[in-house]
């Protein structure tokens, strides 16, 4: 997979969790949507792009960057401008720091965006200090545990259709999970690793710390 990473202008509850040498090493493409070049610049990793209305970055935009400038009425948002590139770049992971924070219409967002990505193809992750967050649609997937950590799934159709989920406090088998209803909530791996099966539908895992 060409990896892309992206930062956003999200609070990220501390950046000690990010680590600039394995970014630099392990991403083809650098791109910081807006004031996620904030974030680049306090850990010290330099983008190859900026993308945005920059109507909340303050500051002096780098001279040597490629810079896609657009207009505050926009349909896309500066996190799915920066997407969207990455895509027509070929790139087909993305991960992505600074989705989520305080504003919560700008989390759901990301999390809309985490959708656009999965119905293009790409595995997209977002990531802060406390969460994990990312899609997985029909096949069988293996989760690694962490101590002090939740594991929750909740549907993203109306119906998405679990075929086993074992591993963890509270298995499920055959179950018919539903938008309405959050069944998959505050779950716990209990051994080394959780196996889920999906039948059907799109299914968002979160992984947050206790």
């Amino acid at each position: 997979m060409s990896i892309c990473t992206i930062f956003a202008g999200g609070k990220l509850n501390g950046t000690d969790f990010i680590d600039p040498c394995e970014i630099r090493e392990n991403s083809g493409l650098i791109i910081c949507a807006d004031s996620g070049l904030h974030i680049a610049e306090r850990v010290g990793i330099a983008p190859d792009l900026i993308v945005g209305d920059f109507d909340s970055y303050m500051g002096d935009l780098p001279e040597d960057v490629e810079i896609h400038r657009s207009i505050p009425e926009k349909d896309d948002t500066d996190t799915l401008m920066a997407l969207r590139i990455a895509i027509d770049r070929g790139y087909d992971e993305i991960r992505l720091y600074g989705g989520l924070g305080a504003r919560f219409d700008h989390s759901f967002a990301n999390i809309q965006t985490l959708i656009f990505a999965y119905e293009k193809g790409c595995k997209m992750t977002i990531y802060d200090a406390d969460n994990v967050l990312t899609i997985r649609g029909a096949g069988e997937y293996k989760f690694s545990r962490k101590n002090d950590w939740y594991f929750s799934l909740f549907a993203l159709t109306e119906k998405a259709e679990i075929g086993e989920l074992k591993g963890v406090k509270y298995p499920l088998e055959a179950y018919e999970m539903t938008m309405g209803y959050p069944i998959g909530v505050s779950n716990e791996i209990t051994t080394d690793k959780a196996y889920l099966r999906i039948n059907s539908g799109i299914v968002l895992v979160i992984e947050s710390k206790k």
